[in-house]
């Protein structure tokens, strides 16, 4: 069950209506690494974890925390979008040029589909789509895409901070980086609590190892020209997993041939084989 509060967690409000900014501020609600996003991720590994209680009490806590940053973001592209109505607009682009590049940036979805409010879909109109999301029933591989989601995230709010101007969006911006911030911490924690609970770093860690080739699974193939990858910490000494050696080769491993297929039914109609 869940229960809605009117009041929103943060307030702020824009100095004044931009309906550019509020396309910018689509990608924070319905893009790839938007807030629908991490909501709908973290309800689902919550829904399905079957692991100890206090990673699923989590799971939920955050999630219902990003569905407040849905509505905290939705009604500031609302209030962005308020104002003059869209005929003035149009009028004042006439008038002025510095109008005219900030409307003509606007989402006509914003004014056409959903009457001057905010809609479920990035900064170009695409539609948010449940494929964004990751929940594997493993929390550790899920723990990573998180942590990966968080740090995604914080970069494009981070990049449109400094694309405005505007202090009261600022202001809204400041909040969803600082909360982004801590998220990172917190997925990264929960990373290192399950690798230690775990004894490795390898997902799914109870699978045996025997079962894989692990001849080459410290390996690192130089397959690019040049040989500057061979200086990472990834190509020698001990590997994090504490089960083999880093190795860099200069030339990667050939065991194949090359393939030669047979010709298909005629009924496939491809290419003819050569006589």
């Amino acid at each position: 069950m869940f229960l809605h509060q009117k009041e929103l967690q943060f307030e702020a409000k824009p100095d004044k209506p931009n309906p550019l900014i509020a396309k910018y501020l689509q990608e924070l609600i319905g893009g790839q690494y938007g807030e629908m996003s991490v909501a709908m991720q973290y309800l689902f590994q919550g829904w399905s974890c079957r692991g100890e209680e206090k990673y699923k009490d989590m799971l939920m806590d955050i999630a219902t925390e990003e569905i407040g940053h849905v509505e905290m973001l939705a009604t500031m592209v609302a209030r962005l979008l308020e104002g003059a109505p869209v005929e003035d607009q149009e009028a004042a682009m006439k008038k002025d040029p510095t109008i005219g590049a900030i409307i003509s940036g606007m989402n006509p979805q914003h004014a056409i589909v959903a009457g001057l409010g905010p809609r479920p879909a990035d900064s170009v109109g695409n539609p948010w789509s449940g494929a964004y999301i990751i929940a594997s029933g493993n929390l550790l591989a899920d723990f990573r895409a998180n942590l990966n989601a968080e740090s995604q995230g914080r970069l494009q709010v981070a990049r449109i901070y400094e694309m405005i101007d505007d202090r009261g969006v600022k202001d809204l911006l400041s909040v969803l980086l600082a909360r982004d911030s801590y998220h990172q911490n917190l997925w990264a924690q929960a990373v290192k609590e399950l690798e230690e609970k775990e004894g490795t770093i390898l997902v799914p860690s109870t699978f045996p190892r025997n079962e894989e080739r692990l001849d080459i699974a410290y390996d690192f193939y130089n397959f690019s020209e040049g040989d500057q990858s061979k200086e990472g910490s990834w190509a020698k000494g001990k590997a994090l997993d504490g089960e083999g050696e880093y190795q860099w080769l200069s030339t990667p491993k050939v065991e194949g041939k090359a393939p030669k297929l047979d010709p298909v039914t005629p009924k496939m109609y491809g290419t003819p084989p050569e006589k």
